[in-house]
């Protein structure tokens, strides 16, 4: 069931279900692409997540009554359908070593071998179901229950931008240095987070992630790469 509350005195939150699953966030990604679509004055931003949409708007000109009443139009012709897919984006990895220090943990624990692991991660498509945690981190859907891994009992301080972990059912991307309890099993060269950016980013929530194992010396080349702009 839908629903739709006040967050404060300048947000709205509606709410597409209470399960995380393809078709809840489709029509989330679905919502936020019309929101936009429409040009309603007075909101500043959407933020998509696994289950809703937060809405901003500016209460200087216009209000929460004005504000949900379109989004409960919007909502209402969401029901019974799916929404949009995005984009797939490929993101290289190189997979173990000092870039994956956990990746024999995630074998160990899964009792298979860290070349099964690596199979197995980058063998399927990863649904962006949110942005969150970090600017561009992804929290992705989908992964293999053959590898899901608790997440470390003590998280480091510092963990390198490009970090590819799993944490509990999930994997994701560290997309700049941060602290971080999640299992490190690679890392991508690419630079996720680019503040100077202008225009759209790699990737957004309702695109899909397929991760690419690389050696260290593509690793090397693509990372130089990207430092020469």
């Amino acid at each position: 069931m839908i629903q739709i509350k006040p967050v404060g005195d300048c947000g709205v939150l509606v709410e597409l279900g209470d399960s995380i699953s393809e078709e809840v966030n489709s029509k989330v990604m679905e919502l936020n692409r019309r929101i936009h679509g429409l040009s309603v004055e007075g909101i500043l931003e959407t933020v998509p997540a696994f289950c809703s949409v937060l809405i901003c708007y500016d209460p200087l000109k216009t209000d929460y009554g004005a504000v949900s009443k379109v989004l409960s139009l919007l909502s209402e012709s969401l029901e019974g359908k799916t929404g949009l897919r995005g984009k797939l984006v490929e993101i290289p990895v190189c997979y173990g070593g000092s870039f994956g220090p956990d990746l024999s943990f995630v074998a160990e624990h899964g009792k298979i071998t860290e070349e099964e692991v690596i199979r197995i991660h980058s063998s399927r498509d990863y649904r962006i179901y949110m942005l969150g945690f970090l600017p561009g981190f992804p929290y992705l859907g989908g992964m293999d229950e053959r590898i899901f891994t608790p997440r470390l009992n003590s998280p480091r301080t510092r963990i390198p931008a490009g970090s590819v972990g799993i944490g509990g059912e999930q994997t994701g991307i560290y997309s700049m240095d941060s602290p971080g309890g999640w299992q490190l099993i690679g890392r991508t060269p690419y630079r996720l987070f680019k503040p100077e950016q202008v225009g759209k980013p790699l990737y957004e929530a309702g695109d899909s992630i397929r991760f690419v194992p690389i050696s260290q010396e593509e690793y090397k080349e693509i990372k130089r790469n990207q430092e020469m702009g």
